[in-house]
């Protein structure tokens, strides 16, 4: 299972570690508290990509690991919320201490990929968060998010330049 998943996930990472792109540069990263971070992030939509194809009740769960870095478990059920169980486990890092909001995520040795929180809520219960133009993420604490809230961080997507007629809502429990 993991060589598949290695192998499913290689081009993702290859392409974040190796080439770096205006659009992802460009991207502006909010002040992010690491420790109000931490914890577990439920996936309310996402622009659709290969390696979480019909996972529904997507989570993302980060802890701090002892030597500074941070755990990062991503966990989510295929096709059905009673379906078949998908964990993969990585490990996430701030190269740059003073943009924390601009962080590396690694599930492959000597392979990362940016991971840029865009908008974050003031109380860390809703995050918008990207990578290059082919990946968004909106993150809620809870499985359910607030219509207003949702449509509040859809203008910050649009106004980044992202294409949310690609977004597709995660069914959540």
């Amino acid at each position: 299972m993991k060589k598949i998943l290695f192998i499913l996930l290689l081009p993702l990472f290859l392409s974040g570690c190796f080439f770096e792109d205006s659009f992802t540069n460009n991207l502006p990263a909010k002040n992010v508290e690491l420790t109000k971070y931490l914890g577990t992030w439920h996936e309310i939509a996402r622009i659709p990509n290969w390696f979480e194809r019909d996972l529904v009740g997507v989570t993302a769960t980060y802890s701090l690991k002892d030597n500074g870095e941070i755990k990062v478990l991503n966990q989510g059920y295929k096709n059905t919320l009673s379906g078949e169980k998908k964990v993969a486990e990585g490990k996430a890092w701030i190269p740059n201490k003073n943009q924390p909001g601009r962080l590396k995520v690694s599930f492959f040795f000597l392979v990362s990929a940016d991971y840029i929180v865009l908008e974050l809520d003031p109380n860390y219960q809703y995050a918008l968060v990207g990578s290059g133009k082919d990946y968004l993420w909106i993150l809620s604490r809870s499985p359910t998010l607030d219509q207003a809230i949702y449509q509040k961080l859809l203008a910050q997507a649009v106004s980044l330049g992202y294409d949310i007629n690609r977004l597709e809502k995660v069914k959540q429990l």
